[in-house]
């Protein structure tokens, strides 16, 4: 559980963070913040307060509070990350601090790689791909032979390479002031408990290898392999004060083969296959595609996948924020910003599915000219939305009313369960916008 010490509303926790000075120690020393009470909290040792989220439920949210010096690390480099990320197994609490931004597309000695070098020795090429699925003369069946043998073993070759296995009782936090972030790297948190990830900047998550489905839609799609963060039947999570973003490299910029633009991005933040008690708080999500998918299928585990996501700021995000499946979710105070950038078009804000149980309530969504109500929801026609106080553009608005209005599957208004992890639930969110443009995501929780 989170010690007494962290046990303060969300809005003392913003001063604490935001409004007071930020005060560093000697070198290899914690990052002490003050609040106007003149209490220090460590940011490397901070858990999660209680009753913020889901997962702050049972025991907490702790990741590696209890981290002793031997398990305490500064990381520069891939390689440093890798080494003091250590056993997936190994439970031994740490804490992680990344300083600056680390590049996973680089070898042990920091040499760049390319795809080029993740191909190299596995027969893959893109021209001979193309030539040997092209629907004209390959049909319209899965993939399979030589060359999807070769991309196969080329996208494995990266992704042993770009994918970082973070073990139970973990805290990732990025060094303040320093562009803390990963580059082109995908955290996995899979069948582990009590993690913690704060202060990372994600961006430019590519995989090299998308694999041809010609089965996925009406039209096929071109399907990548990487999250820059993929919760896998992980609990106990706590994900703050981090940005997602696709840059530089954005969809409107992709090729385009077998009439299907070429995807090298996958999710954001995605929580499947069976995780639980997962907090969302304070993280900026921008120019992405397919942002959060909360269940990896319509069978996911049923009784899991409980996730609170608060506090967040959406910007030029097409769809799944979040998309969810068959859990408890609850959705508070996050903003969403609907207005096209860099390419990326609104389809729908948040997808209730597959029996979906969730609660939406005083979030705000800003609209530009010409947009629909009815667009900012989605659903299947058995998942529920129930929530109130939600603004669009200022105004309180009734966004199942709406969808249901222009849809004949109708999303249901009532969930099974009600919230009591909501710790810093405003009442009030007319100012949100302005607010969370300046306390969320990335480099925020730095010296003012």
């Amino acid at each position: 559980m989170a010690s007494a010490s962290h046990r303060r509303s969300l809005r003392k926790r913003r001063a604490l963070v935001f409004s007071a000075a930020v005060v560093a120690a000697a070198a290899g020393t914690g990052v002490f913040v003050m609040n106007a009470n003149a209490e220090a909290v460590d940011l490397y040792h901070q858990t999660l307060p209680a009753k913020d989220g889901w997962a702050a439920s049972g025991t907490g949210t702790t990741g590696g509070a209890k981290a002793d010096s031997a398990h305490t690390f500064t990381v520069s480099t891939r390689a440093e990350l890798v080494k003091a990320l250590g056993s997936a197994s190994d439970t031994t609490p740490r804490i992680i601090k990344v300083k600056g931004t680390i590049d996973a597309n680089t070898d042990d000695t920091g040499k760049k790689l390319t795809c080029a070098d993740y191909a190299a020795g596995t027969g893959y090429s893109l021209d001979a791909y193309l030539k040997a699925y092209d629907p004209a003369t390959w049909g319209d069946k899965a993939p399979s032979g030589t060359q999807e043998n070769a991309r196969a073993a080329a996208q494995a070759k990266q992704a042993k390479n770009i994918v970082f296995k973070v073990p139970a009782n973990t805290t990732l936090v990025g060094v303040p002031g320093t562009n803390a972030g990963i580059k082109g790297g995908s955290l996995q948190v899979k069948g582990v408990d009590n993690v913690i990830i704060r202060n990372l900047a994600f961006s430019a998550t590519e995989d090299c290898f998308p694999q041809w489905d010609p089965t996925d839609g009406s039209a096929g799609e071109w399907n990548s392999a990487y999250d820059s963060v993929t919760l896998r039947g992980a609990t106990h999570v706590w994900a703050d004060h981090n940005t997602f973003t696709d840059a530089p490299f954005f969809d409107s910029q992709e090729k385009t083969y077998f009439g299907r633009k070429y995807q090298v991005h996958d999710g954001a933040l995605d929580i499947t296959n069976g995780s639980d008690l997962v907090t969302v708080e304070r993280n900026v999500f921008t120019s992405h595609d397919k942002t959060m998918l909360i269940g990896s299928s319509d069978t996911d585990s049923t009784g899991k996948l409980r996730v609170t996501i608060h506090h967040n700021l959406w910007k030029g995000i097409v769809q799944r924020a979040p998309l969810a499946r068959i859990g408890q979710v609850h959705l508070y105070n996050n903003v969403y910003d609907t207005t096209t950038l860099n390419g990326y078009a609104l389809k729908y804000s948040i997808d209730s599915r597959a029996k979906a149980q969730v609660v939406a309530e005083r979030n705000h969504w800003i609209l530009p000219s010409g947009g629909k109500v009815a667009k900012l929801l989605s659903g299947d026609g058995t998942g529920s939305v129930a929530g109130g106080g939600n603004l669009v553009n200022g105004t309180e608005t009734d966004l199942v009313a709406a969808y249901n209005a222009a849809n004949s599957k109708k999303i249901k208004t009532t969930v099974n369960w009600t919230p009591a992890l909501n710790a810093g639930l405003q009442t009030s969110v007319k100012n949100l916008p302005a607010e969370l443009a300046t306390t969320t995501g990335a480099g925020v929780l730095t010296a003012q």
